[in-house]
């Protein structure tokens, strides 16, 4: 850390908070100052989060902002409590997307990759890296994204790759990397096998066709939504307790138009509710028919190359498979075996995520990763408690994906990405590189042409970004990382990967302590965020709009653990209001002799206000310690958003105000609560809103940063419960009066004469001054008449208020409104107690809607009877 810098004197704040005045100026501030750059060698405890990485072409997207302002929040408090932290940004290369994008570029200058030459090719996508690669970095850096600078990685950098070629050659030695031919999702467009991530699956109209093989007795009726495939199958499956087809199983049916007889087998795998309980079987073309064919040692027909288009020898060689479907149907239709078509039938289509194109499974040769005992140490590192999963419900469904995972397809039909170390000798020889050995050499040795899955590469993060595989201080320091936090959307494809990788390269040691999942950003109606739809929320422009805390501190609010989160334009207004109203307590405070130079005095020289505040401060800093350790964002957030507006601004300023207008002891007293308070809250908030608490923090204390200041602990002092409950009375006393004020038609600043009687009124001696500034209640002259009164019950006794309202309002006007009112409440209760009156009605209206408009009948009456009792108090005309 570089050396401290003198404590700035303190300043005056201006009259508004302006975030783009101050905002970049702070961050960059804190970065020279090296607050964000962690230090391997420092004997304080380690704190370690790696940051999941976007794409190199990414820009910042809600759910970024969501995961990066958690994640902030994180680091930060654990900066502030004397942890060594490092946050550890980095980019993913991104094979598809890049590629894709680059391969577009070219599309426009009348070139592909292919004309190019791969070298050439590479070098272009290295270029445009350069150019796009920094874009979701300075992002960040707008968000106050408290990252090391320093440690940014990139998974194609020279360190991950040799990682990459490390784990690769380890897993190869150990029989866990293998060769072979099975089905996988294929893009015709990108021409590559796809992880499932890489799979956008949708609800499309296609159509159902049930088509009869065989003839005579020896027909069945299969439904396909796929009848091109059919000139693939070779086999037919029913299930083995379907009375309806026991007789066929063992025999063989002709698949129409190929003439090719195919036996009928029996799986437990069909359905037989669906469809007619017949399924074709076409191993080369569906995962599901791909395993059916391995149980019943059927052959595997490829009848469709990797452009989708048809390659069985006949009449629909060469056509595109959308263009085979229809006309494979319509020779079925002439040869009279179309059964029944349905159309349109809604099913799920897998599309390219990255081109939309509709996905083809496809069996293809590809080089797999065996998870088997990979997942087994996965699963047994959450069971047994070595990494913690919240909320902990979703731990049962990365046990239902975890336990059941099928050997993972790693190879891509890529240029841009991790190629992988395998060498082909001329005689069949097959010989893994590591990094530190030599390829083989020689006429005829040539390396794979594929790349490795990005997933492959990302699934290394949490120790390839520390130095492995060498020995390195930050991999001492810092591994395992002691949280990741991540979209519950990626659980399976990415965090589990890593709980395998990590487990495995780590000698069984977890990749972190704490998995952190939380849930998905949707618009204010819960509708997935889309450029389709065109309800996408950028959060840049919010940042613009409404200032990075403020943007941050909407997004923590609604961040429930695993829990979606819905968002609105007004709900970012709603937190800008916040801290204009944090700002605005602030200079109040500040303007009135806050400090933080003199200690609070003791509990017996502070008033019942001062020990209440710093009662409820104890209990918020309890309670905030409490939800960050659980993760409980929401509730956090919550806890510090109602004690700052409702307990701080709203009532103890209001009672400072009184206090400090008494001047001498109590005044300074007082000081010294306010700046107490508001230090310790400034701190509370500031790994949620980190710059305007900076600001004001310093301001506040003329010390050198909050960013670098001790988190807060609760005093130790026992609660007040006799002040607590003074002040609860206090504040139902003044809302009583409030409200009172509000029915007899006073403006909020008009103040009127006024007395507090009752016997506990001894015991609020100390509040009655309060009292009276709050309601805006003047001491009673001589030959005072009360007009007006109302009685408060509070746990004291019973307080009778008495005003003298006579000349405030104006009678006539009042009645004729309260008469208006009474006129639409009556009319309410006529209607409400119509319809509960009509036996006929009742018969059939739903419960819950009657239950409504007897509610509003309650509500009717409760309305009338107030405004009776408004009008008794009202003088005669």
């Amino acid at each position: 850390m570089t050396e401290t810098p003198t404590a700035p004197q303190r300043t005056e704040l201006p009259p508004a908070w302006n975030p783009a005045e101050v905002e970049a100026g702070l961050y960059e501030r804190w970065v020279e100052r090296g607050y964000f750059t962690a230090d391997a060698t420092s004997d304080k405890p380690p704190f370690s989060i790696v940051l999941p990485p976007p794409n190199v072409n990414g820009s910042l997207h809600m759910g970024h902002a969501l995961n990066h302002s958690i994640m902030d929040a994180l680091s930060r408090r654990r900066r502030m409590q004397g942890y060594e932290v490092l946050w550890l940004p980095g980019t993913d290369h991104a094979g598809i997307a890049t590629q894709t994008a680059v391969e577009r570029a070219l599309a426009g200058e009348g070139k592909s990759r292919h004309d190019v030459g791969r070298e050439k090719f590479l070098e272009r996508v290295w270029e445009w890296r350069e150019e796009v690669g920094g874009r979701i970095l300075g992002q960040m850096r707008r968000l106050g994204d408290g990252v090391d600078w320093s440690r940014t990685r990139f998974t194609m950098d020279e360190g991950l790759s040799q990682a990459v070629q490390t784990i690769f050659k380890k897993l190869f030695d150990d029989g866990l990397i293998y060769r072979a031919e099975r089905i996988i999702n294929w893009c015709p467009r990108c021409r590559t096998a796809l992880s499932d991530i890489e799979v956008d699956h949708s609800e499309d109209d296609g159509e159902l066709v049930s088509i009869r093989y065989g003839s005579g007795d020896r027909s069945i009726v299969v439904a396909t939504t796929r009848a091109e495939t059919m000139l693939g199958d070779t086999a037919v499956a029913v299930h083995p307790e379907d009375e309806r087809y026991r007789h066929l199983i063992g025999t063989e049916v002709e698949v129409p138009l190929t003439g090719r007889h195919v036996p009928v087998v029996a799986d437990e795998h069909v359905d037989p509710q669906f469809g007619t309980g017949a399924v074709k079987v076409t191993p080369a073309h569906d995962p599901n028919d791909f395993e059916i064919g391995q149980r019943h040692g059927l052959p595997a027909l490829t009848v469709m190359d990797g452009l989708g288009n048809i390659t069985a020898k006949g009449p629909f060689e060469g056509l595109d498979r959308f263009e085979a479907r229809p006309a494979v149907v319509a020779a079925l239709r002439e040869q009279g075996r179309i059964v029944a078509e349905k159309r349109p039938y809604k099913h799920s289509v897998g599309h390219c995520s990255r081109c939309d194109t509709v996905i083809e499974p496809r069996l293809s040769m590809q080089w797999w990763v065996k998870v088997a005992p990979l997942a087994e140490a996965a699963s047994g590192a959450v069971r047994d408690g070595r990494t913690t999963i919240h909320p902990p419900e979703l731990a049962k469904r990365y046990f239902d994906w975890v336990d059941n995972l099928n050997d993972w397809c790693i190879s891509r039909q890529l240029w841009w990405g991790h190629r992988i170390p395998v060498w082909y000798g001329p005689n069949g020889e097959v010989v893994c590189v590591g990094p530190d050995e030599q390829p083989p050499a020689g006429e005829g040795w040539r390396q794979d042409e594929d790349v490795l899955d990005t997933w492959f590469s990302s699934g290394l993060w949490p120790f390839s970004t520390l130095g492995w595989p060498d020995s390195a201080d930050d991999l001492a320091k810092f591994y395992p990382t002691s949280v990741l936090s991540t979209g519950y959307d990626i659980l399976f494809f990415w965090v589990v990967r890593m709980m395998m990788f990590g487990l495995y390269a780590m000698d069984g040691v977890q990749p972190f302590d704490h998995v952190f999942l939380h849930g998905l950003i949707r618009d204010q109606h819960g509708k997935k965020m889309s450029k389709s739809r065109g309800n996408g929320i950028d959060p840049l422009d919010w940042m613009d709009s409404y200032g990075a805390d403020a943007t941050r501190f909407t997004l923590l609010r609604g961040a429930n653990p695993g829990s979606d989160l819905a968002i609105a334009e007004e709900w970012a207004a709603g937190s800008r209001n916040f801290t204009t109203k944090l700002w605005n307590a602030s200079r109040f405070a500040l303007n009135n002799g806050a400090t933080v130079a003199r200690p609070v005095p003791a509990r017996d020289r502070l008033t019942d206000a001062d020990r209440w505040i710093l009662d409820l401060l104890d209990q918020l800093v309890t309670d905030v310690d409490g939800q960050f350790e659980s993760f409980q964002f929401a509730k956090l957030s919550e806890a510090l958003y109602h004690f700052t507006w409702d307990e701080f601004c709203d009532w103890y300023l209001e009672l400072a105000k009184v206090q400090l207008a008494e001047g001498g002891a109590r005044a300074e007293a007082t000081q010294a609560v306010l700046g107490h308070v508001l230090e310790v809250v400034l701190r509370l908030l500031h790994p949620l809103t980190p710059f305007i608490t900076e600001t004001l923090w310093t301001t506040l204390t003329g010390r050198e940063s909050v960013v670098v200041a001790e988190w807060p602990a609760p005093s130790g002092v026992e609660r007040d419960e006799v002040a607590a409950q003074r002040v609860e009375g206090l504040k139902k006393l003044v809302t009583e009066i409030r409200r009172f004020r509000s029915d007899q038609g006073l403006k909020p600043a008009q103040k009127v004469a006024g007395k507090v009687r009752g016997a506990c009124c001894v015991d609020l001696a100390d509040q009655v001054p309060a009292v009276r500034a709050l309601t805006r209640m003047t001491e009673p002259e001589d030959g005072f008449n009360a007009s007006a009164s109302l009685d408060v019950g509070l746990p004291q006794g019973t307080v009778k208020v008495e005003l003298d309202l006579s000349g405030t309002i104006d009678v006539a006007a009042e009645r004729k409104r309260l008469a208006k009112d009474l006129g639409v409440a009556e009319k309410e209760r006529a209607q409400c107690e119509g319809k509960l009156g009509n036996e006929a009605f009742l018969a059939k209206a739903p419960a819950d809607v009657v239950a409504k408009i007897q509610t509003r009948l309650a509500a009717a009456n409760a309305e009338i009877d107030r405004i009776h009792a408004r009008l008794d108090t009202l003088p005669q005309s």
